[in-house]
């Protein structure tokens, strides 16, 4: 049996297809003729745009829209003048052929995001190393892709798999998908759920582990993989199986169905989003709302700050998609490990406590009011509220609260409409905040308890460190402690408290959070429905 991180649940039965991994040599060349190399890497990026365009449009159609905009977000690195002109002036200045110009501004690319703490961020070098192998492959003629897969219902084995591999995945031949590296937010990862294939990440050697044809059994639940399984293991995971296939077709009852505890009490269950596209997943699982619109995004990937108008109109979609369900706007929480290439940020030797988030926001009002006009403007659409990240004390608070009533005099000087009413919250993921609760309730609308940060802080324990994860506890009494002193101090001033964080939505702690009262629990979309079954049975 190998262990690694269960990515999406469920059950399979099948014989291994190993991908194979390509490599490339690339050999630096001295050129002469510096034209010539540029007109090779055009026709290579050329070729890679056309090619990744008909990839959208199969991804679409096969897989959904939704998951097909990784596809654009390729294409626009492509079309990226910085990414193109470091490559373009490595050629010129170093008179060196195409394939090495390219080979080393991937590597620099890759070296950024493999330093992040952050999993998500961390995960995205991979889409930089696909975009960088498709244009490798057009301009040398080396074929990076899938085999074609002959045999049925055969677990994909790999060391990774990039978003132009997933998109070749067919459901009706691959039954699972092992990797030895990645994550829950890895591309193979989100592409698996999307599918509703159980995955395994992270396994470390599983390709080494073992050999095309060998019969393996994936456990979506506990992340494990069992290697040329008896007999009487296979019946009994067939019969897991179609338990669970029971299971999740009971599920799809609570899509429309309020959330309702034993006791009587209404309980939200909303979803947490990235991008605005995520929506239709909210919608499709019987959300009731928004609880946590990570905004940094939207500034992510690209060359510069996303302008008022761009903000805006990606909030009113959101908004008005959502009718009058409550969308939760989250303010820029960029900073620590989470960087724009076009925003100077200065060396910290502990960035994650340091100039980061609201603390970012307040000292550079050049960034902070776009966003707040932006929030203030789509709030006319819809039932939107807004809180601020990383708050440690009630100055802070106000202090945001000041400048947020400064775009709101801009806005009504300019004749622009929005809720004058808007409630303002904020995110609870520093110990203080939740230690000064009760002074803190005084002030705002709502908390919502980002326990992912919390925990992290409260048991000076990296949630990404494999050395201390051990330490990272949701159940930890300190951090219970927290939580439930949290949610008493928003009761007793009449205020309502959220959860956001990976807690909200995991099944043993739901319980615990019903018994202390909290209000509403927030969550990936994939999680609502096995949450709401398991809040109606508390």
């Amino acid at each position: 049996m190998k262990k690694g991180i269960s990515a999406s649940k469920g059950y399979a039965i099948g014989t291994v297809f190993i991908k194979e991994e390509n490599r490339v040599n690339v050999e630096k060349r001295y050129v002469r003729d510096i034209d010539r190399e540029e007109r090779r890497f055009q026709r290579a990026l050329d070729l890679s745009i056309k090619q990744l365009q008909r990839i959208k449009v199969k991804s679409e159609r096969e897989i959904g829209k939704d998951e097909a905009e990784v596809f654009e977000s390729h294409i626009m690195l492509l079309k990226d003048e910085e990414f193109v002109g470091t490559v373009r002036v490595k050629i010129e200045t170093g008179h060196i052929n195409a394939e090495a110009a390219l080979y080393e501004v991937i590597e620099s690319y890759m070296k950024i995001f493999n330093s992040m703490e952050d999993e998500y961020m961390k995960e995205r070098g991979i889409d930089v190393k696909d975009v960088g192998n498709r244009v490798f492959s057009n301009l040398t003629g080396w074929n990076f892709s899938l085999n074609r897969i002959k045999n049925d219902k055969v677990v994909i084995v790999a060391h990774d798999l990039t978003p132009s591999d997933t998109v070749q995945l067919d459901k009706s031949k691959v039954s699972a998908v092992v990797t030895d590296v990645g994550g829950r937010t890895s591309h193979s990862a989100i592409m698996a759920r999307t599918l509703e294939i159980p995955a395994v990440v992270g396994t470390m050697d599983m390709t080494d582990s073992v050999k095309n044809g060998d019969l393996v059994i994936v456990d979506g639940f506990d992340g494990s993989v069992i290697i040329n399984p008896d007999e009487d293991v296979v019946k009994k995971y067939r019969i897991k199986m179609k338990n669970y296939n029971r299971e999740v077709e009971k599920l799809k009852f609570f899509i429309d169905v309020e959330t309702v505890t034993k006791s009587g009490k209404k309980i939200k269950v909303l979803a947490n989003i990235g991008k605005p596209q995520d929506v239709e997943q909210v919608l499709k699982n019987g959300g009731d709302g928004i609880g946590l619109f990570r905004t940094e995004f939207l500034y992510m990937n690209r060359g510069n700050m996303p302008s008022e108008e761009e903000q805006f109109q990606a909030y009113k979609y959101v908004v008005e998609k959502m009718k009058n369900k409550p969308v939760v706007i989250r303010t820029l929480d960029i900073g620590g490990d989470k960087k724009l290439s076009y925003l100077l940020m200065p060396e910290e030797m502990n960035p994650f406590l340091g100039y980061r988030a609201i603390r970012l926001c307040l000292d550079r009002e050049d960034i902070f009011k776009p966003q707040l006009r932006a929030i203030l403007r789509a709030s006319a659409f819809g039932n939107l509220k807004m809180m601020f990240p990383m708050i440690s004390s009630v100055k802070e608070f106000l202090q945001a609260k000041n400048i947020l009533r400064q775009c709101m005099a801009e806005l009504e000087n300019e004749g622009i409409d929005f809720n004058r009413d808007l409630e303002t919250g904020i995110m609870v993921e520093i110990p203080a905040a939740a230690l000064e609760a009760e002074e803190l309730s005084k002030y705002v609308d709502f908390f919502s308890i980002g326990t992912n940060d919390l925990i992290q802080y409260t048991l000076a324990a990296d949630r990404t460190n494999e050395k201390v994860s051990y330490l990272y506890d949701p159940m930890n009494p300190a951090v219970l402690k927290l939580i439930k002193n949290t949610i008493k101090s928003a009761h007793e001033k009449g205020k309502t408290c959220a959860m956001c964080g990976e807690m909200a939505g995991d099944e043993n702690s739901i319980p615990v959070l019903v018994r202390y009262g909290l209000d509403e629990f927030s969550m990936s979309a994939s999680s609502i429905l096995k949450a709401k079954q398991v809040i109606m049975k508390c």
